[in-house]
């Protein structure tokens, strides 16, 4: 599976805002269909997760449409998502995203109403400081 351009960024960010990888594909089976899921982390901080390993799908949006790189991101998130109610249904999915994106894309009405739909858990980076914005 390719990897988005930003997965190490992300990795790093996630790593310095406190999170230990797990897996570095977090992969899993559900009836003969396999899943690759980018990251599994768990937050050093026993306290805020309870020792929670979660799934992280690393996206870069740096493709020429992003409304297509959208579609493409939710359908992989809703994929897992599902996969994971049936596979492990305590873990929580979450996509994260470059802040530029996130700052201007993610902050159009059309955009954030599919996410409030599929119940999308955002973590945003930065890139460039390869750190966890929110």
């Amino acid at each position: 599976m390719a990897r988005d351009l930003y997965h190490s960024h992300a990795r790093e960010a996630l790593e310095k805002d406190g999170w230990k990888i797990t897996d570095d594909l977090y992969r899993m089976s559900v009836d003969d269909v396999d899943y690759e899921i980018d990251l599994g982390a768990e937050e050093l901080v026993a306290a805020k997760k309870d020792g929670e390993i979660i799934p992280v799908e690393i996206k870069s949006f740096l493709g020429r449409s992003t409304i297509s790189e959208f579609h493409r991101a939710v359908g992989q998130f809703v994929d897992y998502h599902v996969a994971l109610e049936i596979f492990e249904p305590n873990r929580v999915l979450y996509l994260a995203v470059p802040k530029a994106t996130y700052d201007t894309f993610f902050q159009k009405r059309v955009i954030q109403n599919p996410l409030k739909r599929i119940d999308a858990k955002i973590i945003v980076y930065d890139p460039v400081t390869k750190t966890i914005v929110e």
